[in-house]
């Protein structure tokens, strides 16, 4: 093809079919040639001309229409770009490209803005018709430019891609490792809008653990690191755990430190460090860091007394054992000293109870004690006693199983154990069938709230309890005539549950209908040993996704909003839904990783949503070198806006295979890419001229010969 003619061939007959004949033609014509005939040469013109006839030769004529090129101008707007007078130089720097490339001839202009919004702007998704003409916004994240020039760049051919400019503080995080691998989008011109030797602290953490055990130290690495060089020898760093008391450590700057860090509770520990200023501060975000401990009881270990055999004690063995987690120390007493029926001594129980080391040497190492239908016979020592309510007032577990015979003069009411129990006795028990009951406190407190059915006729009935006046603590179950049924309450640093009846083994056996034994027990045992989500009073929150959910469980209904702190250090108050299950409820998008402050005056919380460590704050100093090879590899340029008020380059449209940039400019290519819109073809033989032409050359070999 030449200037857009081009010539075809459109056979009339198969190649096949033409090679034989001009085979055979040239046979002919050339054995006329070598014997010198007269007239073969005109034969062979003849023969020639049918031949060219037979390919119908055409010639035509494209017809094309310029397409334009696309260029795409990415707008970093990660939290990074926030600092100093980044967003200011960024915004005026978008604005001037666009006024100058509107309506470059031959040049259609793309607009993608990655990261977070500027501030009091709606994010808007991709393709939505409220966006200006043109422009695209990609979630926030990490700064991922690239990725959005290849979706921008994801319909456009290859040859009509003029090149990129990219306006960035330099640090993105998707850039090629193979930079020639970019020269598909054309030159890729990088645009920082920071400020030369910028100074920066940080606090990374260098290894955390996921898990721990309650009690036990883990280990926690991290270093200050003040960039490009240290500011000082040391530095403040300041530790909470749970937004507890804080604690201060001065570190070397640029060495990596061990922090032990002891969880004192099951569920998740979040540990926040916070180090000083540094004289020079781009951000104090990333001197903020958090680490999330998952931590869990080692072993928990129960200790059970059954004062005598019975139906029911067998439930507390099934709930505790099927805890591969629990220790469980059971001892049934089946012969109480005052018991006379002649057995032999060498016929009784084949293992001694070990009083002594139980309740006196390894008390504390017990996270719950258990008496189920105890009674003092003198099987145990009343100083043993004491040292159980003093093993509860020192921050330890007691719940008192006690049915009916607590009331009993054997009962535990007039021991050392009667002084942190909740309820004592007023009668000798109740002896009648009735449904146990949720109170309306119970329906608040997390032990007993949403329990199935809570009270719904389908809970089975019990067929007896004790009779106790409740002198503190708080009732969540009632029974027979509305009396206490389940007790929770506080003593010292411990805790206490007493339930008034021995027959919650019914609901196990389905009598009546059953019940929710199982749940009741485990969320029981879990609230006396101080799980987290149990607490009746506390605010906290979680997180699922990009959602923060706000939970503050209490007793009372309270109006109290939480003020939320950012990562980033707003403030904002929100307003939680009461529910009656007692937990008070709010959600709000956590828009970016890092820890989140909960308070309501009262109360308060750390939530780390994603990680503290962001690749966003790793360094936010503007730097050019890690678009330097990109630029390189595509024939790009790196230019700096802090330079003055000529530092916006000069754009100019240089041909594919030309240098495109410069100083003081870059090139977006006119590739001068088209599509064919048509064309138009002439036969080069129409057929009248081809049948003259034939009876010429045969005219012309018939009178050679007659000559």
């Amino acid at each position: 093809m030449i200037g857009g003619h081009f010539l075809s061939l459109a056979p009339l007959l198969s190649w096949p079919v033409l090679a034989v004949a001009a085979g055979v033609a040239l046979l002919v014509a050339g054995y006329g040639l070598v014997r010198r005939a007269r007239g073969a040469a005109w034969r062979l013109a003849a023969l020639l001309v049918i031949l060219t006839g037979l390919l119908n030769p055409s010639v035509g004529v494209e017809r094309r229409e310029a397409v334009k090129d696309t260029a795409v101008i990415v707008l970093d707007q990660s939290p990074s770009q926030s600092l100093g007078s980044r967003t200011a130089r960024a915004t005026a720097a978008l604005a001037e490209f666009q006024h100058r490339l509107e309506g470059t001839p031959g040049l259609e202009l793309r607009v993608v803005r990655v990261g977070e919004s500027p501030a009091g702007e709606t994010r808007l998704p991709a393709g939505e018709t409220r966006l200006p003409a043109g422009e695209t916004r990609l979630p926030a994240g990490e700064t991922r430019l690239f990725e959005a020039l290849t979706r921008s760049f994801a319909d456009v051919p290859k040859r009509q891609r003029a090149g990129a400019i990219l306006i960035t503080d330099g640090q993105v995080h998707d850039v090629p490792v193979d930079g020639a691998a970019a020269a598909q989008f054309g030159p890729i011109h990088t645009v920082l809008t920071g400020d030369h030797e910028e100074a920066d602290r940080r606090l990374e953490i260098i290894a955390a653990p996921q898990y721990g055990l309650v009690g036990k130290p883990a280990t926690l690495v991290f270093r200050v690191t003040d960039l490009p060089r240290p500011q000082s020898v040391d530095a403040v760093v300041t530790v909470r755990e749970d937004g507890g008391p804080a604690r201060s450590l001065a570190v070397p700057v640029g060495q990596e430190i061990s922090l032990p860090v002891t969880p004192a509770h099951g569920g998740q520990t979040v540990v926040e460090l916070v180090a000083e200023p540094a004289p020079q501060e781009l951000t104090l975000v990333n001197n903020r860091a958090g680490v999330a401990i998952n931590a869990v009881r080692d072993r928990l270990k129960v200790l059970l007394v059954s004062g005598e055999p019975y139906a029911g004690e067998r439930i507390w063995r099934n709930v505790l054992k099927s805890d591969p987690a629990v220790d469980l120390v059971h001892f049934t007493i089946l012969r109480p000293p005052d018991k006379q029926d002649g057995t032999p001594i060498r016929e009784l129980s084949l293992i001694p109870f070990p009083i002594r080391d139980l309740f006196e040497v390894k008390l504390a190492e017990f996270d719950l004690v258990i008496f189920d239908r105890y009674r003092q016979r003198g099987v145990l020592p009343v100083r043993y006693l004491d040292n159980i309510a003093d093993y509860v007032r020192k921050g330890g577990a007691l719940l008192e199983v006690g049915g009916a015979g607590f009331g009993d003069l054997q009962g535990l009411r007039g021991t050392p154990l009667g002084a942190v129990l909740p309820g004592q006795p007023v009668g000798r028990g109740i002896s009648q069938p009735f449904q146990p009951v949720v109170t309306e406190l119970g329906r608040r407190h997390p032990v007993t709230a949403g329990l199935t059915g809570s009270g719904a006729p389908g809970w089975g009935r019990w067929l007896r309890q004790a009779d106790l006046a409740v002198n503190r603590g708080v009732v969540v179950m009632s029974g027979a005539s509305a009396r206490p049924l389940l007790i929770l309450d506080r003593v010292g640093a411990g805790r206490v549950a007493q339930l008034a009846s021995d027959q919650i083994w019914l609901w196990q056996r389905g009598y009546d209908g059953g019940g929710p034994q199982a749940e009741l027990l485990r969320r029981l045992a879990h609230w006396l040993m101080k799980e987290p989500e149990l607490e009746e009073d506390e605010l906290h929150g979680r997180v699922e996704g990009s959602r923060l959910t706000v939970e503050r469980h209490s007793l009372k209904p309270s109006s109290r909003p939480v003020g939320v702190t950012f990562p980033g250090g707003e403030t904002r108050e929100i307003a939680l839904h009461d529910d009656p299950d007692g937990v008070a409820r709010a959600e709000l998008t956590a828009g970016a990783p890092g820890l989140y402050r909960l308070a309501d005056g009262e109360h308060q919380a750390v939530v780390l949503v994603g990680s503290a460590n962001t690749a966003e704050f790793a360094d936010v100093r503007t730097t050019p070198e890690r678009l330097a090879g990109v630029a390189a590899a595509t024939g790009g340029g790196v230019f700096w806006l802090a330079d003055g008020q000529g530092a916006l380059p000069e754009i100019r449209r240089p041909k594919p295979g030309s240098t495109t940039a410069g100083p003081g400019w870059l090139g977006l290519t006119a590739n001068g890419a088209s599509l064919l819109s048509g064309k138009e073809e002439t036969a080069l033989l129409p057929a009248p001229l081809l049948l003259v032409l034939v009876l010429g050359a045969l005219g012309a070999a018939w009178w050679r010969e007659g000559r």
